[in-house]
């Protein structure tokens, strides 16, 4: 189980698609963040500002990234890199997919 010691949580959620993808934000001592969140079933389209890595740590999904020819496939304990100013569709066809996601220096 993934754990983070010592950190602060947002108590409001950051909440998309009408609620279908839920996340929290956990700040960490050193200023660096992540998001903690729930993606229900569907298709979702997210843009990037910096560099991000999804880890997924329950359920499953398929990613595609902007500007590629190909869908992959995550289950728990995958992860993907987005780009910044890129963005990337999330498809989640049953079940809840459970992710982190985290901020990357560019």
């Amino acid at each position: 189980m993934t754990s983070f010691p010592n950190v602060t949580v947002d108590a409001k959620a950051n909440i998309y698609f009408d609620g279908r993808v839920m996340s929290h934000t956990v700040h960490f001592p050193d200023g660096s963040r992540k998001t903690l969140g729930l993606i229900h079933p569907g298709s979702y389209h997210f843009g990037t500002a910096a560099p991000e890595r999804m880890e997924i740590i329950a359920g499953n999904c398929r990613v595609m990234l902007n500007g590629a020819v190909d869908e992959q496939a995550f289950t728990a304990g995958g992860a993907f890199d987005v780009p910044g100013n890129s963005g990337f569709t999330i498809v989640v066809d049953e079940g809840i997919c459970e992710y982190v996601c985290s901020f990357l220096a560019e």
